[in-house]
Parts: structure tokens; C-alpha cells; sequence
């Protein structure tokens, strides 16, 4: 097989843009976490996220969220081609301010939850989870 010039050109090209898939899926969850905050600055606080450290099936990451005098609590994935998963609100009525679910991840990433405060500030939270496809543990 004789390699061209473009042929040449054609693959550098294409490591190139594969080489950048995960930053732009990062950079999703960042403008989804902006659009939530309003571009307000997200601090830490008391908010907490339960999510597996190791997860054998990415289909269903049983994960629990909980910020006390939270109004609204929104969970992101970073590695999923659509970072935002849930948004959970809860009124004045509210007992808690918690949530369980389950969520599907393309694989081995960081879980987001940003919680907005009653107060109108904003608090994070993240936890990586691997995704094992069989259970192999690797």
C-alpha cells in the first residue's frame, strides 16, 4: 500500500479530532453547569453525593444526592455526549432535600452535582465513578 500525502494529511487530521473528543465533552459539561448557575461563581458547601466508586454496568449508576436548604439540585455526567442528567426541585413544602437515582454513563467519568441554595449561591459537589463493561474489574 502506498501512502499519499492526503492519505497522510486525512489521518493526522482524524488523531487529531479524536484526541480532542474528551475535551469537548468536558467542556459540554462545563457550559451545562453555566447555563444552571447563570455564570454565578460555584463555591463547596454542605452537599453530598453518593455514587459508586466502581460501577460494573454504566446502564444503571445508582447514585443519591442531598443538600440541605437546597432549592434545586442538578446532576451532570462529564463523559456523556449529554452531560446533563437530572434536575431535582424542591419547594418550601420539601422534607428533604434529597434524591436517588439511577443514571447510565458511557464510561469512566466524573459525576457532577451542583445544588442552588436558598440564598441563590451555588455549591458542588463530584465523585468519579469506573465503569467496568463485564466486571472485570479492569
Amino acid at each position: 500500500m502506498k501512502l499519499t500525502r492526503r492519505d497522510a494529511l486525512a489521518m493526522g487530521l482524524g488523531a487529531t479530532a479524536v484526541a480532542m473528543l474528551p475535551m469537548r465533552a468536558f467542556a459540554a459539561a462545563e457550559e451545562a453547569i453555566a447555563e444552571f448557575t447563570g455564570g454565578a461563581a460555584v463555591g463547596e458547601g454542605d452537599i453530598s453525593l453518593d455514587a459508586p466508586e466502581i460501577a460494573e454496568n454504566g446502564n444503571t449508576v445508582p447514585i443519591s444526592v442531598s443538600a440541605p436548604g437546597a432549592t434545586a439540585i442538578a446532576v451532570y455526567a462529564a463523559g456523556n455526549p449529554t452531560p446533563a442528567v437530572a434536575t431535582f426541585t424542591f419547594g418550601p413544602a420539601a422534607g428533604s432535600q434529597a434524591a436517588s437515582t439511577r443514571i447510565r454513563l458511557a464510561g469512566t467519568q466524573d459525576v457532577i452535582a451542583v445544588a442552588q441554595m436558598a440564598d441563590g449561591s451555588f455549591i458542588q459537589t463530584a465523585k468519579t465513578v469506573k465503569v467496568t463493561i463485564g466486571g472485570c474489574g479492569g
